[in-house]
């Protein structure tokens, strides 16, 4: 129990890092002043990540035709 508290905090006190860090950077056209994150390339990756995952998920639980409609 402790250790699923634990990711939980863990992720949680990285997600608040990431979010006052990127706050904290002045905005200006100079490579300083560059966000620490594109949300618009984290979208779409977790995006691509979840369909592999579930075509994936498919095949091997057995729904390889479904899988293979969707490719």
């Amino acid at each position: 129990m402790r250790f699923a508290v634990g990711v939980i905090v863990g992720v949680l006190i990285t997600i608040a890092a990431a979010y006052l860090r990127h706050g904290a950077v002045p905005s200006g056209t100079g490579a300083e002043a560059r966000p620490m994150v594109n949300w618009e390339v984290v979208d779409r990756s977790v995006h691509d990540l979840s369909d592999t995952v579930r075509e994936q998920w498919a095949r091997l639980t057995g729904g390889v035709r479904r899988a293979e409609k969707n490719i």
